[in-house]
C-alpha cells in the first residue's frame, strides 16, 4: 500500500479539508450545542490545515510529516530583511 500512497494528493485533500471547513455553515443550534460545534469546527481547521501545510516524505514505507510551528519570522517582512 506505502507504494500506492500519493502525498502530494493527501497533503491537497487536507488543504480542502481545511478550506471545507472554513467555509462551513453553522447548523441552526443554540446553547451549548452551538458552542460545541463552534469549538469542533475551530479544532478541525486547525487539524486540517496543519497537515495540509505539512512537508511529507514516505521512506522505506514510514510516511514522515514535518510541520513547521515556529512563529513568522518578523524580519522577514521588512523590506531588506
Amino acid at each position: 500500500m506505502a507504494e500506492a500512497l500519493d502525498t502530494d494528493a493527501m497533503i491537497k485533500r487536507f488543504r480542502e479539508r481545511a478550506h471545507a471547513v472554513k467555509q462551513r455553515n453553522l447548523p441552526p443550534v443554540a446553547g451549548p450545542d452551538r458552542s460545541r460545534f463552534i469549538e469542533q469546527a475551530q479544532l478541525d481547521f486547525q487539524d486540517f490545515a496543519m497537515i495540509g501545510d505539512a512537508d511529507c516524505e514516505l521512506v522505506d514505507g514510514i510516511l514522515t510529516l514535518r510541520i513547521d510551528l515556529r512563529p513568522p519570522d518578523p524580519a522577514a517582512d521588512r523590506p531588506g530583511g
